[in-house]
């Protein structure tokens, strides 16, 4: 596969890979990498970036936008 990416290893567990995740703005266009998460569900360390402002350690759950 030539698509594979070798992502950051999670600092925090040190287990699990850090994976981008991609999001689309207001008007639709797409935006590539606003967040990080670790691979290990054990973890949970992430990372986003809202309005140009940087957060992380959120608890993640699913959105029901």
């Amino acid at each position: 596969m030539d698509d594979v990416m070798n992502w950051p290893q999670c600092l925090k567990c040190g287990k699990g890979v850090l994976i981008p995740l991609s999001d689309y703005g207001r008007d639709g266009a797409p935006i590539r990498y606003k967040a990080w998460a670790c691979s290990n569900p054990d973890c949970g360390f992430n990372l986003r970036i809202d309005n140009g402002e940087i957060s992380f350690g959120r608890a993640i759950g699913q959105s029901f936008k």
